[in-house]
């Protein structure tokens, strides 16, 4: 009779166990990749000195006047597209030139939108590019529950890849990305992609979803990955169809047949700079690096515009463009 009773104690506590790590599974996946209409600020504290702000915030101040100022000098349309999984993905194209077949897919960070990326695509709109600048799955006017942390959204990605080609056969495309942008672009990397696809420039993306929650379950509840992590990826894989190990960009890289510029700040808090070196290690094509010194999660550009830009067009016309 007592070992029967230990055996049933031991069933409920295995039983309460499991029903504990599917809720706190359940509650990270809640918290981490379902949509929300005011997200939260997850990002760490930010490392950049008091100098270098005050050049970000003059400098931030002068690309949004060039960019409002490039944006009232071209034709906007709007872009649909319907993702294989059923739905509405909403985007913009902006026509600096309509002759011009040279084109950059700009695509945003987390919880951010479309918007987010006019700043960069006033610098190729300058050099006469035009410009899809798309909504990702459950972000702006895109529709979606579960946010695709770039492995949903490369699927998405070659869908808006094709949306250019059916209007322009001959077009050049460069795909530039920031943050959960630069891991999209980098998984979009490792598929299949048509000749037009000439190269891709990613900024401060991470070298896999695993590792950016890890970091993040850390930082955000002083807990370790067993087995809390792996909780939350098996509910991922039930709830929004994919897992967090599978999604990475160091993989997908390794794939990759088009050349590729990695971009960080040296100061990034929330994808760590040390993830750049790792991310550039694995890719086998015409690559380069660039990290820029003082700039924080996604401020390169800001920090040092001139060096930024300079560097993105002369490694597209070397690599891309040859």
């Amino acid at each position: 009779m007592k070992k029967k009773l230990w055996m049933k104690i031991g069933i409920g506590v295995v039983i309460v166990l499991i029903a504990a790590l599917f809720f706190v599974g359940n509650y990270l996946v809640d918290f981490a990749i379902v949509r929300k209409e005011n997200p939260q600020d997850v990002a760490p504290a930010s490392a950049v000195t008091a100098e270098n702000q005050s050049v970000i915030d003059k400098n931030r101040q002068e690309i949004e006047r060039q960019k409002e100022q490039w944006i009232a000098q071209v034709q906007r349309e709007d872009a649909e597209i319907i993702s294989d999984d059923g739905l509405h993905l909403k985007g913009d194209v902006f026509w600096t030139d309509t002759k011009s077949h040279r084109w950059v897919l700009a695509i945003h960070g987390y919880t951010g939108r479309r918007q987010d990326m006019q700043n960069i695509a006033s610098f190729y709109g300058l050099q006469g590019y035009n410009v899809l600048t798309p909504d990702m799955r459950s972000h702006g006017e895109s529709e979606g529950t579960y946010i695709g942390m770039g492995w949903l959204d490369r699927k998405d990605v070659i869908k808006w890849i094709q949306y250019i080609i059916d209007f322009d056969q001959e077009a050049e495309i460069i795909l530039h990305g920031v943050s959960m942008g630069g891991a999209t672009v980098m998984m979009t990397a490792g598929e299949d992609l048509p000749e037009q696809v000439k190269g891709i420039v990613e900024d401060c993306g991470y070298t896999s979803v695993w590792d950016i929650f890890s970091d993040e379950l850390r930082y955000l509840f002083h807990l370790p990955d067993f087995p809390v992590l792996y909780a939350a990826d098996a509910v991922s894989r039930i709830r929004a169809g994919y897992g967090f190990q599978n999604a990475s960009s160091i993989e997908q890289l390794k794939k990759s047949q088009v050349p590729v510029l990695f971009i960080h700040g040296s100061e990034d808090t929330f994808v760590h700079t040390d993830m750049v070196y790792e991310l550039y290690e694995a890719c086998p094509t015409q690559k380069d690096l660039l990290v820029v010194e003082g700039a924080g999660h996604g401020e390169a550009y800001l920090m040092d515009p001139d060096l930024y830009f300079d560097t993105v067009f002369e490694f597209l016309t070397t690599y891309c463009f040859a």
